[in-house]
């Protein structure tokens, strides 16, 4: 059974409730605050447009899952923790440049380090591993709980962030974070 959902050039994600692309599935371009309706559980995705955010829980809440174009047999492929896919946002591409401002405070206080580039441990580079606020002020982000890429994931648009609460984590430690490539 096959269900589109405002299909356009821009990207399209295809959510399917068996590993390797089996069972139900569904296609949707554009942002879904509650994929419920759709499918049951995902298992396996294909995304042959655009760039996306899917979240575990309805309402873009949960774990993060930042996904680009390519095939995900298996939800491990994407780093998931489980087969909960409840909501997605696609984002736009961007070929700006990349940089911001991190905090081993609350509200924008404390030592403070500024970023134009990818870090795969920041312990190494920073000295603390818990990051209480953030400044993104240009490109997308990408936080890793653990260093190397690894663990929960965390996708910053633009924009201040005065507590680690803001991009969606209930602790501040931050191992890694990479710039989010989207030139398409």
């Amino acid at each position: 059974m096959l269900h589109i959902h405002n299909c356009t050039a821009m990207g399209k994600i295809i959510f399917y409730e068996g590993r390797n692309f089996q069972g139900r599935h569904w296609e949707c371009s554009s942002d879904c605050m509650d994929t419920f309706k759709h499918f049951n559980c995902c298992n396996s995705i294909r995304v042959s447009g655009g760039h996306w955010v899917a979240h575990e829980k309805p309402h873009y809440m949960g774990y993060q899952y930042i996904i680009g174009p390519g095939e995900y047999p298996d939800y491990h492929n994407w780093m998931g923790f489980n087969n909960c896919v409840r909501s997605c946002q696609m984002y736009a591409p961007y070929r700006g440049s990349y940089k911001m401002r991190i905090y081993n405070r609350p509200d924008m206080m404390g030592h403070t380090m500024e970023f134009m580039d990818d870090c795969p441990n920041l312990y190494e580079r920073f000295r603390y591993r818990d990051i209480f606020s953030c400044n993104i002020m240009e490109g997308f982000w990408i936080f890793y709980e653990h260093p190397n890429y690894r663990g929960r994931q965390y996708f910053l648009r633009p924009g201040d962030y005065r507590a680690c609460g803001d991009w969606g984590c209930q602790n501040p430690m931050v191992g890694s974070f990479r710039r989010m490539r989207t030139v398409m």
